[in-house]
């Protein structure tokens, strides 16, 4: 069965800075390890206090440029006239901070005028969407998305932009919103005796921090600390989406953690799963393999491991309506 692999990675503060560096290497090696035919990628980051406002476009766009043909991967859109950089990128006008989409031009097709970048209001993170043909009977739509990290209120309220920018008359368009999405996942599994329960457990029971409002539902700090879920819980309800790993039964993995305190920005969180990648209704029957992927060169490139999906395009269903 011919498949097609969708991947995810925050990148970690990647600057201008960076290439060249051991870091540099090291996140390469870790996107051509996975040999993704598309990748969602969060935290290309411009140093604002260095480079004037009207560079940002430009460096963002030649550091997005320079990652994707060391990988052996494209970003590259076309120039326009609203966006002369011809890069699949999004940011916030006012934060140098930018996710994007690269794909391998020789396993899936762009879908020309397809590629649309969200900012400011919709995303405190800017969000990059485009349309790719991957051999389905109809091109998928995807999304790189990275979740506001201290606003639970702003995740929700993301998620329903995100719910909306997929939405199609009676239904949900075929495709993947990947990222960081700063939370904890709403996906449920049978636990074992007739009932349900979270694929991942409540992570924030026994911390005494000062950062968890931004984790935490408010009225449980302090007694039963549960996740704030609800930004994953309106995309998930009813089927609209489901959560890849959750769906196919894969062994729980954290995907951040694996920094100690000291190495990158401090992490008072521990062990948690916040970098998915969710499939719409019409995807899910097609998906048929979900990994967080761990090597030497993943865990050095950043404090995210990169994510992944297979999936068949022969088994997108064309159905996408309601239920």
């Amino acid at each position: 069965m011919h498949t097609k692999r969708i991947a995810n990675l925050n990148a970690y503060k990647l600057t201008p800075a960076t290439r060249g560096t051991s870091s540099w290497n090291a996140r390469v090696t870790a996107i051509q390890e996975i040999a993704p035919d598309i990748l969602a990628l969060q935290e290309v980051v411009i140093d604002e206090s260095t480079t004037d406002r009207g560079s940002w476009e430009d460096e963002a766009a030649s550091l997005i440029r320079d990652l994707a043909e060391r990988c052996g991967l494209s970003a590259t859109v076309g120039a326009s006239d609203g966006h002369p950089h011809g890069t699949a990128m999004a940011a916030n006008w006012h934060r140098p901070w930018w996710t994007a989409l690269m794909w391998n031009p020789n396993a899936v097709g762009l879908v020309q005028g397809s590629y649309r970048p969200f900012g400011a209001p919709d995303y405190w993170h800017g969000c990059t969407t485009a349309r790719f043909d991957v051999g389905a009977r109809e091109p998928i739509f995807v999304a790189s998305y990275h979740g506001d990290p201290f606003r639970p209120d702003f995740r929700y309220n993301e998620a329903l932009r995100l719910k909306g920018t997929f939405r199609m008359t009676g239904g949900v368009q075929p495709g993947f919103c990947v990222g960081d999405f700063n939370s904890i996942s709403a996906a449920e599994v049978d636990d074992g005796q007739a009932g349900r329960k979270y694929y991942d457990d409540e992570p924030f029971v026994d911390m005494r921090h000062d950062d968890l409002e931004f984790q935490v539902q408010a009225d449980t700090i302090g007694t039963t600390q549960l996740a704030d879920r609800r930004q994953t819980k309106a995309l998930l309800r009813k089927g609209y989406m489901v959560d890849t790993a959750a769906h196919l039964g894969a062994p729980w993995q954290p995907t951040v953690g694996h920094w100690e305190d000291g190495r990158g920005d401090p992490d008072p969180w521990g062990p948690r799963r916040i970098d998915l990648i969710l499939a719409t209704r019409s995807i899910a029957p097609a998906l048929t393999g979900y990994q967080v992927h761990r090597s030497a060169a993943a865990e050095e490139a950043s404090d995210h491991l990169p994510v992944y999906v297979d999936f068949a395009p022969s088994k997108i269903t064309v159905k996408r309506g309601g239920r």
